[in-house]
């Protein structure tokens, strides 16, 4: 069970909240989300990277000198590993980096990651209804009478999509926004405070809760 201050728009407290989330133990926590980050981190390479062998470089079918008498080096292509120009040994191929991780141990990983930063956690009431068009202004003076500052990396949790907020989010320089079932353990990790709304915490712990 877990429990956290509630603000309001203006960044006075008006309440608890208290949560559960079924979370890895003590001594398994840091291995599990590990894993799942690093999961994460190798799917989303594209592994598109290639280079040409010898046998793909084009030229060099014909032998540059004689194999005597020349007083140089025996050579047999111009597109030798060993030429400028020639082909590449060992180099990258395309190759698929993905990892498998059982659902059940993602979704493990996702819910000890975002309990790890309860102590980085700010636990806000709905506010879409404060803005009748986009301002990023207004969001950003919101954040910081959150706690948040400025120049801190903020992850901003709804439970659903809105697009005065989105559009007043994307504009801002250090605010990431997600929806409460499209979490993942990178931006969870990576950001300095994390910011959720009242339903979109009771909507986490409804879609992560097996």
């Amino acid at each position: 069970m877990f429990e956290c201050e509630v603000k309001n728009w203006e960044g006075d407290s008006v309440g608890q909240k208290t949560f559960e989330l079924r979370v890895a133990k003590e001594e398994t926590a840091s291995h599990i989300v590990h894993r799942a980050l690093v999961r994460q981190m190798t799917n989303s390479r594209q592994g598109t990277a290639s280079t040409k062998t010898r046998s793909e470089v084009r030229g060099g079918g014909r032998k540059p000198w004689r194999q005597k008498g020349t007083g140089r080096a025996r050579a047999g292509s111009i597109r030798s590993p060993l030429w400028r120009g020639g082909g590449v040994i060992f180099g990258p191929k395309p190759r698929d980096y993905n990892l498998k991780m059982n659902r059940k141990e993602r979704r493990l990983a996702l819910r000890t990651a975002f309990a790890s930063r309860l102590d980085d956690l700010i636990v806000v009431e709905e506010f879409s209804q404060q803005f009748s068009r986009p301002k990023t202004k207004d969001l950003v003076g919101a954040i910081a009478s959150w706690g948040a500052a400025a120049d801190s990396k903020t992850l901003l949790i709804l439970s659903e999509r809105s697009e005065n907020v989105y559009l007043s989010a994307r504009n801002a320089k250090n605010v990431k926004l997600l929806i409460a079932d499209q979490l993942n353990v990178y931006d969870l990790l990576h950001a300095d405070k994390v910011v959720v709304t009242v339903s979109a915490l009771e909507k986490i712990q409804e879609v992560y809760s097996d």
